[in-house]
This record gives structure tokens, sequence and C-alpha cells, in this order.
């Protein structure tokens, strides 16, 4: 479609007759839609070229998105001044895209101050502005400013979209605000506002988050699915995760059948969270099978849950087994992160192979993933306990002059 549209461009312009404003944007939002970014800024670079053809809001809106999906941030922003040069007033979806711009580059302010402009030029935001401001606040940790944003947009007599009302239950719930988060919900009718499965599923994660009664969470399941919203496979995640941190595993595993049945392929974060709390209960071979079942349902699994196996592996004196996981993942083509490094060390630690671990934790940096403080703590819990207490001291002294200092755990280790 697009070529073909393209070649007749190309065939319009041989014939000497000069493309217009409107032709090249039907041109530029094609190649948008398909995905063809690059593509855009050369037929835009040709429009500027044709001398009289000049582009409009309509161009400069559809290059700026263009530039802002390549993250080319300081292109989208010069064309934004040009916008402004040129005499041209900006459209309330440019505003919008500057405004997720800054914030992506953590320039807060100077996203708040040009929604004021914004505003000074008689150009009202829009549901989108007041989504990219409020998710763009939440993200820099301005939970009151981004609460305060969506009470400003209510009295202006602006209705929220399902979007927007998402963002702030994301932002709510994880400041553990939970009742203004329900409040919300509760008065969502009010706005037109139907909740769909991210709503319902930000809700309850917030609930298993908090820490509260694993039966409310529940509750709103079983709510979900009476309103007539279909669970999606990250829903089941969330309470499995749930009943797992509640030691209620037999619980969880029946969701996860339940997940299967409903046609949702569970996934690794949920197996990661069954395997994590089987190991903890010392059912390791069921974790074993478990993990074993998760290979094949979910083929290439992530680093974190190989670190979860490989741990379990080495609390439990299968060191060989955990170093074989860790050498699997790495021919499966998935790097070990600090997790699985920790994992392998601890298991050797334990095993009182403490100079193979040290290795390790060179050849972590080796391989260019970054130790942090417990990758350091588990070497030094080690040193202390079979490499005498100079060795331990000796490192501890490292700690102090690198970048990662010692912690409490770091200094009660050492003194026994």
């Amino acid at each position: 479609m697009v070529n073909k549209a393209l070649s007749i461009f190309y065939q319009i312009k041989s014939c000497k007759c000069k493309p217009t404003t409107s032709t090249y944007n039907t041109i530029i939002l094609m190649l948008m839609q398909e995905g063809h970014h690059e593509k855009v800024h050369e037929i835009y670079n040709e429009m500027c070229n044709e001398g009289d053809c000049l582009p409009d809001t309509v161009t400069y809106s559809a290059l700026i998105s263009t530039f802002s999906k390549l993250r080319r941030h300081d292109s989208a922003i010069r064309l934004f001044e040009e916008i402004k040069e040129n005499g041209l007033q900006p459209t309330p979806k440019i505003y919008t895209t500057l405004v997720e711009i800054y914030f992506k580059l953590g320039k807060t302010e100077k996203a708040l101050s040009l929604v004021q402009e914004m505003k000074g030029k008689g150009c009202s935001p829009t549901v989108f502005t007041y989504t990219e401001l409020i998710k763009g606040l939440g993200k820099a940790g301005r939970v009151e400013d981004a609460y305060g944003i969506f009470m400003v947009m209510l009295k202006e007599g602006s209705k929220p979209n399902v979007v927007l009302i998402n963002n702030m239950f994301n932002i709510l719930g994880k400041a553990g605000r939970l009742e203004e988060a329900l409040k919300l919900f509760n008065e969502m009718k009010s706005w037109q506002c139907v909740p769909n499965v991210v709503t319902y599923n930000t809700v309850i994660k917030a609930l298993v988050d908090s820490k509260a009664p694993i039966s409310e969470a529940s509750l709103w399941f079983e709510k979900m699915k009476t309103d007539g919203v279909v669970p999606s496979s990250f829903t089941y995640s969330i309470l499995i995760d749930g009943f797992c941190k509640t030691n209620r595993v037999e619980k969880a595993l029946l969701l996860l059948e339940e997940m299967d049945e409903k046609g949702f392929p569970p996934t690794p974060a949920a197996y990661c969270s069954l395997i994590n709390s089987l190991g903890k209960a010392k059912r390791y071979e069921a974790a074993s099978e478990l993990f074993q079942e998760m290979k094949e349902n979910c083929g290439r699994s992530s680093a974190r849950v190989y670190a979860v196996m490989i741990k379990l592996f080495g609390k439990c004196g299968h060191l060989s087994k955990a170093v074989d996981l860790f050498n699997e993942m790495k021919k499966l083509g998935c790097n070990p992160d600090v997790y699985a490094y920790n994992a392998l060390m601890s298991g050797m630690v334990k095993a009182g192979m403490i100079d193979e671990a040290h290795s390790l934790l060179r050849t972590m940096e080796e391989n260019g993933c970054a130790p942090d403080l417990n990758s350091h703590n588990i070497i030094l819990n080690g040193l202390a306990r079979t490499g005498g207490p100079k060795r331990a001291m000796e490192m501890l002294t490292k700690m102090k002059n690198s970048k990662i200092k010692p912690d409490a755990v770091s200094y009660n280790t050492v003194l026994g």
C-alpha cells in the first residue's frame, strides 16, 4: 500500500506537477502509520526543498511524533521552536508530545512550564495532555502534584478517560494511597468511564503490593468477572504472586491450572513466584518439576526464573545442578543477571567453595554484569566463615574504597 502510494507520488512529481502541502501530509501520515519513520524525514526534506511548499501544523505534528518515536528528542524540540518562528500556533497534540518528551528527558519543570505556556496561548490541554502530565509526575515521584493536576482537570470540567484513570490508580496504588484509588473507581461511572482489564489489574496489584488481605484481591477478581471484564494472564500472575507471598501455595497452584484451562499460557512471572514459594517450603522436587513444565510451556525462560532455580539447587546441596543450569542459560542466549550470579555464588559459599565464588565475582564484572552490595556480602560471608578474618577485613577495606559501600550486614559479618 505504502509503496504503491509512493510510486504514484513520484510519478506526479516527475510530470512536473507540484504536490501541495496536503499531498505531502497524506504521504507523511501514511508512512507514520506503517512505521516507516526514517522515510518521513526524507519526505519532509524533499518538501522543504520545493521552496514554495511550506509545512503546516499537520506536518510538524507528524514529524515531532516521528522524532519522539525514534528518540531523537533534540530534533523534535528544534522543530517545535521552528513552528513558533514560522508564526504557526502549536496544536494541543504538538504540545502534548513535547510534554511527554520533556518528562522522558527528566525535565519535569520544563514540561510543567510548557503546559502553562499552552494555556497562556489559549490552547486548552486535552485529556491526552493531562494523561502525559499525570503519568510524568507519577514517574518523577511527585504523587501529590499528579493528584493535584487530576483535581484541577476535573474542576475545569474536563472528563477523564479510562487510560488517564488507570495511570492515576497506578500512581496512588504505588504510593500506598489505596482509599483514594478505590474512591476514584467508585466515581468512574459518573464520568461515563467503564473500567477495563488494566483498571482491575492495577487495583488488584495495588492490594497485593500493599499486603492487604489476599481475600480482598480475590473479591476484586470475582467482581471483575461479574462485571463482564475478562481477566488477562497478568491478572492471574498478580494473584498467584499474592497467594505465594501469603504462603497459600496450593491456592496459587490451583490458579495456575485455571489460568491454563482458560486458555492463558502461564507466564514466567507466575512460575517464578510458585517455584520460589515451593523452594521456601523445601518442596524442591515440586519446584524442579514446575521449572521443567515452565521450560516446555514458555520455551526460553527469563534470567530471573533461572536465578530462583539456581538458588534452590544451591540451598538443597545440589550445586552441580545449579552450575549446569547456569551454563544452560548461557548456551540458550539468556545472559545471567546479578540475581543469577548471586544465587550461584551463594550456593558455592554454602558448599565451602569460597575461592570459586570469589573467582565468579571477578568473572561477573569482566562479563559486564555489575555486582551489587549483596554480591560482595555473599563473598564476605564466605571469607569470614572459612577464609580467616584477615581476608574478610581486606575485602571490607576494598569495599570502603569502592562505589559499593559496606552496610550493617557487611560489618556484622566480619565482626561475627
